[in-house]
């Protein structure tokens, strides 16, 4: 857990923010830019792993000192997305989410795209037939 102003007491006790928590609220984030079709397992989980919104944390890794966090996220873009564009989004959203929510300092945010959602892209080959 993170203990934000460590040291410093609040007038009824300490706040703590749990690693799960910055986690929750990245996943958050990212899933909401345009071009994110889902959020993935990770490196060992792989594109087989692909999760929707009820568990954004699993494709998020966080590490979270008391005063800054760097993330690394995995996606899976939709088809036809421009992939730099999607990532910087991504970065500015996770990054204003966690300074807001948490007032910790984010140090990165690394955007590993895992796959690109293909239903589009079969969708036309079928029109084409």
């Amino acid at each position: 857990m993170t203990n934000i102003d460590e040291g410093k007491e609040y007038e009824n006790g300490q706040v703590k923010i749990s690693d799960e928590v910055v986690a929750t609220i990245a996943g958050l984030a990212a899933i909401d830019i345009e071009g994110v079709h889902a959020m993935s397992g990770g490196f060992t989980g792989g594109i087989s792993d692909i999760l929707g919104r009820k568990n954004l944390s699993k494709g998020v890794k966080v590490e979270v000192t008391d005063k800054d966090a760097s993330i690394d996220l995995y996606i899976v873009v939709k088809y036809g997305s421009k992939i730099p564009d999607v990532a910087w989004e991504i970065q500015e959203a996770v990054k204003d989410a966690i300074v807001n929510m948490t007032g910790l300092k984010v140090l990165e945010v690394n955007i590993h795209v895992q796959g690109v959602e293909l239903k589009q892209s079969e969708s036309l080959e079928e029109e084409e037939s």
